[in-house]
C-alpha cells in the first residue's frame, strides 16, 4: 500500500502544477502539460476505503445555503406556456398550473428526470422550485406525466415550505420512483432524504435519512441479479453530513442507508452509472487527479467493504464554475453512462462534459472519452461540438445511451448569438460508432438569455437530465423563453433535420430558420448590423410574397419571431429580409 500512497503524493502537486500552467497559457507550459498528462493517463490501482479527506482544499467551491426566507407565490394572470412541436423536436413546459398555463413570478431549474422502465408513458421530473423569484428559498418541486410527456401535473413540492435542493431521481426495476433531496438541519449540517413513490410520483412517503451532502447523486440497480433494488449515493466530501465520508448505499430497497464511507480522490461535480453486472461507476472532478472515474464490483454485496478502482479519462479540460453564462453555477457536471445494448459495444463506459480546455483557449467545449474495457483505460478526447470559435460557450453538456447503443448528447451553445450577448440555443448531436465520430451539430431552438429570471441567485442551476430510447432522446432542461426560468420536457428524434442558416453574404444580416423543414411552427432568428426600416417576408419559389411578418423600424441587434405553418401549403419557400439598402434570404421548407 505504501507504493500507492507515494504515487498519490507525487500526482497531487503535479496536478495542481498542471492546472496553474494551463492558466499561464505559455508555450513552455504546453510542453510540460503534455508530459504531465502522459503521466496522469496511467490508470491508478485499486483502493480500499482508507482514503484521506480533502475537504479543506474544496471549501472555496460553491454550495447550497438557505440564506433567504420563504415567500409565497406572486399574484398575477397565468399565461400560455411556450411549446414547440415538429416531426423531430418537441418542447412542453412542465411547471404549469392545472390548465397547463405558466405560473407568473416563480422559477424552476436544475431538473432531474426518470421514465418508468415498464411503462414509458409515466415520466417524473424533479427540480429546484422557487415559488417567488424575490427569494432564493427553494423546495423539492416535481411534476408527473401519464401520457409520455404531452401534459404535466404539477402538485407543488415535497415537504412544502422546507428548504430543499439538488434534486436527483431514479427508479427501480418494478417502477417505484425515488427522489433524493438535500436539506440542512438547525446547525446548517447537510442532510439528504430519499423519498419513494409507488404510483409514479402522484404521492410520496415521508422519506428516509440517507446521510449525504452538497451536490449528491444517486443511482439504482435495475439488473435481474441479487443486487437489484440497491441504491447508491455519493456527494461532495467538502460539505458532508458524516466527515470524512461521501458515499452510502441501501441494500434493502431504500428502507435504510448504511454508514458513510470514504471515496478515494474525493470526486465532486459528477454523476453515477450502473454496469451490466451490478458494478457501480462514479465520476467527477478531483483536486488530486482531475477528471476521474471510480469503479466497484464489490459494493453490490451487502456484507462487503467497498473497494474502488480509480482511473482518469482525458477530457483535455476541467469542469468550471462561474462562467458568464451561469455566473454562480457550473458549466455542467461530468456525465457517465454505460452501454446496455447487448451488442458489440455492450459494457462500454462513456464520459462527457463541458470543460474549459487545457490545449486551447476555448471557453467551454463538449468533450468525450470512452472505455471499452470496463473503465480501466480510456480513449483520447473527442470534441462533440463542431464549431471552432474560441469565445463560444458550449455548456451543460449532457449524455445518455439508447438501448440500441446510440449515444445522444445535448448542450447549450452561444455560437449563434452576437458577440458578448451570451444568448444560448439548445444543440444536439449523436454517435453511432461508440463516440468515435459525431453527427453534424443540430440547432434545435432559438436563442434565449440564461441571465434573466434569476431567483436571487445568478444561475440557471448546475445540470439537466436526459434519457434515451431507440427512436428518440428525452430531455428535461431549463430555458427562459417565458422571460423567466422554467423547466421543459423535450423529445429529440435523430435525423438530419435541423436548421437552415444563411451564410454571410456581405449584407451583415444573419438569418436562420429552425427547424427546417417545419410543420406547425418555425422560429426565425435574425441579426441586423444597423437600425433600419425592414420587411421580413415569406416568399415562394417564384418570389411572390406569401406572408409579411415584420414591416417596421427595428434597432440594431438580435431579433426573433415565430412563423406559423397554419394556412401555408407544403412546399419550398424563403424567408427574406429587406431594408433600404440590403437584402438577405434563407430557405424554409413546409411539410
Amino acid at each position: 500500500m505504501s507504493g500507492i500512497t507515494f504515487t498519490i503524493k507525487i500526482l497531487c502537486p503535479l496536478q495542481h502544477f498542471f492546472f496553474y500552467l494551463h492558466i499561464m497559457k505559455t508555450r513552455t507550459s504546453l510542453i510540460i502539460r503534455v508530459f504531465i498528462s502522459m503521466l496522469l493517463s496511467t490508470p491508478v490501482f485499486a483502493f480500499s476505503q482508507n482514503g484521506k479527506n480533502d475537504a479543506e482544499s474544496m471549501v472555496k467551491f460553491h454550495h447550497e445555503v438557505p440564506d433567504q426566507p420563504y415567500l409565497p407565490p406572486q399574484a398575477g394572470p397565468h399565461t400560455p406556456a411556450p411549446s414547440i412541436k415538429t416531426a423531430t423536436f418537441t418542447m412542453v413546459q412542465v411547471n404549469v398550473d392545472a390548465n397547463g398555463q405558466n405560473i407568473p413570478g416563480d422559477a424552476a431549474n436544475e431538473p432531474s428526470m426518470i421514465i418508468d422502465p415498464l411503462d414509458p408513458l409515466h415520466i417524473l421530473i424533479g427540480w429546484r422550485q422557487f415559488d417567488n423569484v424575490n427569494s432564493n428559498f427553494r423546495q423539492a418541486g416535481y411534476a408527473y406525466s401519464t401520457d409520455g410527456g404531452l401534459s404535466w401535473t404539477f402538485p407543488g413540492s415535497i415537504n412544502a415550505g422546507i428548504f430543499r435542493s439538488d434534486p436527483v431521481l431514479d427508479c427501480d426495476s418494478v417502477g417505484n420512483f425515488y427522489y433524493n433531496s438535500l436539506t440542512v438541519d438547525a446547525q446548517n449540517n447537510y442532510l439528504c432524504k430519499v423519498f419513494k413513490s409507488t404510483n409514479w410520483g402522484a404521492a410520496w412517503d415521508a422519506g428516509v435519512d440517507a446521510h449525504g451532502g452538497d451536490k449528491q447523486w444517486m443511482v439504482i440497480d435495475r439488473s435481474s441479479g441479487a443486487s437489484s433494488g440497491n441504491i447508491y449515493a455519493n456527494w461532495n466530501s467538502a460539505f458532508t453530513s458524516c466527515v470524512p465520508g461521501s458515499f452510502t448505499r441501501s441494500t434493502d430497497e431504500g428502507a435504510t442507508f448504511g454508514n458513510c464511507t470514504v471515496l478515494p480522490g474525493n470526486p465532486y461535480w459528477g454523476t453515477m452509472a450502473m454496469g451490466n453486472s451490478g458494478e457501480v461507476y462514479i465520476t467527477g472532478w478531483s483536486d488530486m487527479f482531475g477528471t476521474m472515474v471510480l469503479k466497484s464490483t464489490q459494493v453490490q454485496y451487502a456484507d462487503s467493504t467497498p473497494s474502488w478502482y480509480l482511473s482518469m479519462p482525458n477530457l483535455d479540460g476541467q469542469v468550471v464554475y462561474g462562467q458568464l453564462v451561469n455566473p454562480v453555477g457550473l458549466s455542467g457536471q461530468i456525465s457517465i453512462s454505460v452501454d446496455h445494448s447487448g451488442g458489440s459495444s455492450n459494457g462500454n463506459v462513456y464520459v462527457l462534459a463541458s470543460v474549459s480546455r487545457f490545449s486551447n483557449s476555448d471557453s467551454a467545449d463538449v468533450m468525450f472519452s470512452r472505455s471499452t474495457n470496463g473503465g480501466f483505460t480510456w480513449s483520447s478526447p473527442v470534441k462533440v461540438n463542431d464549431d471552432n470559435g474560441n469565445n463560444v460557450y458550449h455548456w451543460f453538456g449532457t449524455m445518455s445511451v439508447a438501448p440500441n447503443g446510440r449515444i445522444d448528447a445535448t448542450w447549450l451553445d452561444t455560437r449563434d448569438s452576437p458577440p458578448d450577448s451570451l444568448l444560448s440555443s439548445l444543440y444536439y448531436s449523436y454517435s453511432l460508432d461508440q463516440g468515435a465520430s459525431w453527427t453534424p451539430n443540430q440547432r434545435l431552438t432559438g436563442s434565449f438569455s440564461s441571465r434573466i429570471g434569476w431567483p436571487q441567485q445568478a444561475k440557471m442551476g448546475d445540470y439537466v437530465s436526459m434519457i434515451s430510447h431507440n427512436d428518440k432522446a428525452c430531455l428535461a432542461w431549463t430555458n427562459t423563453f417565458n422571460g423567466e426560468e422554467d423547466v421543459y420536457f423535450s423529445t429529440i428524434r435523430p435525423s438530419t433535420t435541423g436548421i437552415a442558416a444563411r451564410p454571410q453574404d456581405g449584407s451583415g444580416i444573419r438569418i436562420s430558420v429552425y427547424p427546417c423543414p417545419f410543420s406547425d411552427q418555425a422560429s426565425v432568428d435574425y441579426y441586423l448590423p444597423e437600425g433600419d426600416f425592414i420587411r421580413v417576408s415569406l416568399v415562394d419559389i417564384c418570389g411572390r410574397e406569401v406572408k409579411t411578418m415584420v414591416s417596421a423600424y427595428q434597432e440594431k441587434g438580435a431579433h426573433q419571431l415565430s412563423l406559423s405553418g397554419a394556412g401555408i401549403s407544403p412546399g419550398y419557400y424563403f424567408v427574406r429580409i429587406t431594408s433600404h439598402s440590403k437584402s438577405s434570404t434563407v430557405s424554409a421548407v413546409k411539410i
